[in-house]
């Protein structure tokens, strides 16, 4: 982990640290269009021959469907069961609190506007699998788009080498009600989301995290279907002081760095000591980590930031954006008005931010490269559409009236002044009745 002076470093040098550009992208990017153009062209058949060459695994069909989902299900261990039910429970009470009716706006005599939440209808649901499978992204999709009361929803994730998926997928499957997961990974989940096959029906939006495949897949789609954000290799900044712990600082760079070998922990402190004892236990916690080949290499990637205080520790951290701040210092209070860009924040030496990837109730679908600075995480709120009606009574015809008129009238639309005009010119005692 190489360690940089805030001083010394200049402008650019700061946003060749913040920036995620892997030398590659551009040859991903080709690859990803090749496999979404297949998947347009040939549907379920590109399907399974993609299962094949990346999954290694023959597909006979692309879904499970609930009875074979409820089977996998039962073999699910109990500790697992129980904590999987805690974790939604959880979740489920954090977004249910973000349901909330707007109230009616008159904004002048006889004029109301209001708006009202409609659920997304068709969605699709992303849940990673690859090195590490993922039944805590399935809570936090499933749960806020169930809240919504999407009506279709469409799971995808990466077949196992049986061509099935694992039990704790297949229990919150059972748990959430969800019919059927679609045994398919990578971009051509995406794809097939995006613009539908045989079998996978098409979506309006797509969530869910996922490899630089998936998350350049959902990019190129944005045409077709919304999206979620850009969400692509995990990542984490730890802001340090004097009063941060190093095994603990250590344990939470660590644990995002097991996430995938492109995965970042950044370690911004303003003590020298923190940051070199933080690197000692980075090496000693992560010597007997079963994932520690794909942690090392996260880590070589990954760096340190000295600053001279905890203004300037603040300062970088708001240029870098992170998918996940911690607040490794007991003054976290007085640091949170300084927070402009990050997708979710750890408070204080005792909140890892483990604790928000799988229960505490907020969601871990995040920004991700930087997005943080103009994308929120998942919520309840990405699963609606918010949609405005007015109405307006003959008071707040005649009295808006001539302001839309005259406004019109200066843009040269005359239909739209038209239309103002011969509602004020009609008979007065039908016109009551109307509105």
């Amino acid at each position: 982990m190489k360690i940089y002076n805030y001083k010394d470093l200049s402008k650019s040098k700061i946003e060749e640290l913040c920036s995620r550009q892997i030398e590659d992208d551009k040859l991903v990017e080709s690859r990803v269009a090749d496999i979404i153009k297949t998947v347009r062209e040939d549907g379920d058949q590109a399907l399974f021959n993609f299962a094949k060459t990346f999954d290694k695994v023959e597909l006979k069909k692309l879904f499970l469907d609930r009875e074979e989902l409820q089977a996998i299900a039962a073999s699910i261990p109990a500790d697992a069961k129980k904590a999987i039910d805690t974790a939604y429970e959880n979740i489920k009470n954090f977004h249910l609190s973000q349901l909330k009716k707007e109230d009616k706006v008159e904004t002048m005599p006889g004029v109301v506007c209001w708006r009202e939440a409609r659920a997304i209808e068709k969605v699709g649901l992303y849940i990673p699998g690859g090195t590490a499978v993922l039944p805590s992204t399935f809570l936090m999709l499933a749960t806020p788009a169930l809240i919504a009361d999407c009506k279709e929803i469409i799971v995808c994730s990466p077949p196992q080498q049986d061509s099935k998926t694992n039990c704790y997928l297949a229990y919150c499957a059972v748990l959430l009600g969800i019919e059927k997961i679609f045994m398919i990974g990578g971009a051509q989940a995406v794809a097939a989301m995006a613009f539908g096959t045989g079998s996978v029906p098409q979506v309006y939006k797509i969530f869910g995290p996922g490899n630089r495949y998936v998350t350049t897949a959902k990019t190129m789609v944005q045409n077709k279907v919304a999206i979620d954000m850009p969400a692509g290799p995990s990542e984490v900044l730890v802001v340090a002081d004097e009063t941060a712990i190093p095994s603990f600082v250590a344990a939470d760079l660590l644990a995002q760095a097991e996430h995938g070998t492109d995965s970042q922990a950044i370690l911004v402190s303003t003590s020298n000591d923190i940051i070199a004892e933080t690197i000692k236990e980075v090496e000693k916690q992560l010597s007997i980590l079963p994932r520690k080949d794909i942690a090392a290499k996260a880590i070589d990637n990954s760096y340190a930031v000295l600053t001279d205080n905890i203004a300037l520790a603040m300062q970088f951290s708001n240029e870098y954006a992170p998918e996940h701040l911690i607040l490794a210092t007991e003054e976290y209070q007085k640091l949170i008005p300084l927070i402009t860009n990050a997708g979710s924040v750890f408070l204080g030496n005792l909140t890892p931010e483990s604790a928000g990837d799988y229960a505490s109730g907020t969601n871990h679908t995040l920004p991700t490269s930087g997005f943080a600075k103009a994308y929120s995480g998942v919520s309840v709120d990405a699963f609606i559409k918010k949609i405005t009606f007015q109405h307006l009574s003959t008071e707040g015809l005649n009295n808006i009236g001539t302001t839309v008129e005259t406004l019109a009238a200066a843009e040269g639309l005359e239909a739209h002044k038209n239309a103002v005009g011969i509602r004020l010119n009609f008979e007065s005692g039908v016109r009551d009745k109307l509105a």
